[in-house]
């Protein structure tokens, strides 16, 4: 492991029980722990080792989510091992081009859809707050397997901060989903994206495994925290949490482009 302080593992591992919670309920809890790491790491230290370790500790908090969620969350497992299957071997094709792109030429990029991602959600107050009734058309599945799926699956593996927001976007969006299912299905989803990546970063050797494994304890106690939180709370608490992390991380990323 590098020489990291006491002071900044006990930072990095606050960051990793944060993220869980913000990825258990909404999504995007990598917007915080990507840029936690890549600050509280040597700068000697490359990119996809941030990356890699990032994805060994989202997969830990993850898993707790996607398990505390299926149990109580009316979650159709089946779509969703679909979709993430999709999405493990897009965030592997994402992995293998990770580091082609500097964190300075995404941050913009990602601000971008940060902001249309808030204001569509804010000037569509009825978005997600209730599921549509019936069964979801083959062909809804089909987009979803290929845009949730291998689509922002490619996008966790090349980058990944957002990730789960964007799929909560995208599948409440293409199955007609509550913001509460759709946070759930996402957790299934975002298993196979991290999974998919991480085996990648692993077997560049990108991954800081003792520093992961202590940040992904932090992480599954913030995950099955938020998960808890989210289905006690329901779709409203969701939405609510979605626009705030947004609002907030576009202010963060904001502030590092023009420092």
């Amino acid at each position: 492991m590098p020489d990291i302080s006491t002071t900044m593992i006990i930072v990095l591992c606050a960051a990793a029980a944060a993220a869980g919670w913000i990825d258990a309920v909404v999504g995007g809890g990598g917007l915080l722990l990507l840029p936690a790491l890549m600050l509280g790491l040597p700068a000697n230290v490359p990119l996809t080792h941030a990356l890699g370790t990032n994805k060994a500790v989202a997969i830990v908090g993850t898993s707790g989510a996607a398990v505390t969620f299926a149990r109580k969350a009316p979650v159709d497992v089946r779509t969703a091992v679909r979709i993430g299957v999709a999405a493990m071997a897009g965030a592997m094709g994402g992995a293998l081009l990770a580091g082609v792109f500097s964190k300075d030429t995404m941050r913009p990029l990602i601000m971008v859809v940060l902001l249309l991602v808030a204001g569509f959600v804010l000037f569509r107050p009825a978005f997600g707050a209730a599921a549509e009734g019936g069964p979801v058309s083959r062909r809804r599945i089909v987009a979803a397997i290929l845009l949730a799926g291998l689509g922002i699956g490619f996008y966790d593996g090349l980058i990944g901060p957002g990730t789960g927001t964007f799929l909560v976007l995208a599948l409440t969006a293409l199955l007609h989903l509550d913001l509460l299912t759709a946070s759930a299905t996402a957790k299934i989803v975002n298993v196979g994206t991290n999974g998919g990546a991480l085996a990648v970063f692993a077997y560049q050797g990108a991954v800081l495994w003792q520093l992961a494994a202590l940040m992904a304890a932090f992480n599954l106690l913030g995950g099955m925290a938020g998960a808890r939180m989210a289905l006690k709370k329901g779709s409203g608490f969701v939405r609510a949490v979605l626009l705030t992390v947004v609002l907030a991380l576009v202010v963060k990323l904001g502030l590092e482009q023009w420092a």
